[in-house]
């Protein structure tokens, strides 16, 4: 088994690597360092949250090792968990700002609840918690491949063939969809946050600005990332489950592009362009007109414009149907024909399953 120390251990190796770099740390990050550490570590014993809970996480059999992520209140760790993989995130309350504490804690709370109860492929796979006030820790499977966001980076603009676009873009509907199905939004759907097994499969993540969509509300003081947020969020008003659509368009143009959207722009620039110009990043010429038609559709001013997953899904499978079967088929696409039995067959789809496969049937003859 791979070696792996607590949590202290590893923040006096940091510290002693930084050094061994030239650089040492502030007495600020050392104090913050050890502050982190001195909530998780004990004397071995079994650590548990205030109360029994289904998802208690059994602290003396967790291992964390390299700090991967990090945020203004979280940090992301790679560790072992019962013989398994993991993925550790840790949340901190700040001791000198009570109403940030008490969001933090409703945030963890909420996270864990939904993650609990989710369980899809195209879902992260949630492992155990521990809640233990000013530290909390969320943990969840490892998935080796890293974020999206970084392989698209990786790779150099325009560059991703149409199959691995459709199919990458097919398991983050799949995901969507399921979530929708449980009536939750996501609210910050964007490349960092989708994450991709060894086999370049997806799984979305990060569930800790998500929500029950009966009880999302407005988006007043919401804090999400403005080159992804839909319109009607960054103007704080009520939203529904096409925030999630919107984000899923900029996705979309991401998987097309290997870019990021508005770079050209702070995201307050960005926010202000979208909001009060109707700006969306520009597509490239080389954007097959049915993706083009799709992503339009998926980022429209409009909420009620735009299509559900459900109506994603279909159109992207049957994409990718047709791509499997004619290499050329984006350059012979006519949306008229396509359009009508797309919309036929995502009509079936909300009828009944045995509407959906007469027309599966028709479709195709």
């Amino acid at each position: 088994m791979k070696k792996f120390h607590w949590f202290k251990q590893i923040s006096n190796n940091n510290i002693n690597s930084n050094a061994g770099l030239g650089r040492r740390l502030s007495l600020g990050e050392y104090r913050r360092a050890i502050s982190w550490s001195k909530y998780l570590v004990s004397s071995g014993a079994e650590i548990k949250g205030e109360g029994e809970q289904e998802w208690s996480a059994d602290m003396s059999q967790l291992f964390i090792g390299n700090k991967f992520a990090s945020g203004r209140h979280s940090r992301i760790y790679r560790g072992i968990y019962k013989q398994r993989d993991v993925a550790i995130k840790l949340i901190s309350q700040p001791q000198e700002d009570e109403d940030l504490a008490s969001f933090l804690e409703k945030q963890f709370s909420s996270e864990v609840a939904l993650l609990f109860r989710l369980t899809h492929p195209n879902i992260i796979t949630f492992v155990a918690a521990c809640k233990k006030p000013p530290v909390f820790c969320i943990i969840t499977e490892y998935l080796p491949g890293g974020s999206l966001k970084k392989y698209l980076h990786h790779q150099e603009p325009h560059s991703l063939p149409l199959s691995l676009v459709l199919k990458l873009a097919m398991d983050i509907a799949h995901g969507m969809q399921y979530l929708h199905s449980q009536g939750i939004l996501h609210r910050d759907l964007k490349s960092e946050n989708l994450l991709l097994d060894e086999d370049m499969s997806v799984k979305v993540a990060d569930f800790g600005i998500s929500c029950l969509e009966s009880q999302c509300g407005s988006a007043k003081g919401f804090t999400g990332t403005y080159r992804w947020m839909a319109p009607e969020m960054i103007k704080e008003k009520h939203h529904t489950k096409k925030v999630d659509v919107y984000s899923f368009g900029i996705v979309l143009w991401e998987l097309l592009t290997a870019l990021t959207p508005f770079d050209n722009m702070t995201p307050e620039q960005a926010a202000f362009a979208v909001c009060q110009k109707n700006a969306r990043p520009p597509l490239p010429v080389t954007c097959p007109r049915a993706l083009s038609q799709l992503i339009n559709r998926c980022w429209s001013s409009n909420p009620s414009k735009r299509p559900h997953f459900d109506e994603i899904v279909a159109i992207l499978e049957r994409y990718s149907e047709s791509l499997s079967r004619d290499p050329d088929f984006f350059s012979k696409y006519k949306p008229g024909l396509e359009h009508s039995k797309l919309g036929r067959l995502a009509n079936c789809i909300v009828a009944s399953p045995c509407t959906f496969a007469k027309a599966s049937s028709s479709s195709s003859s």
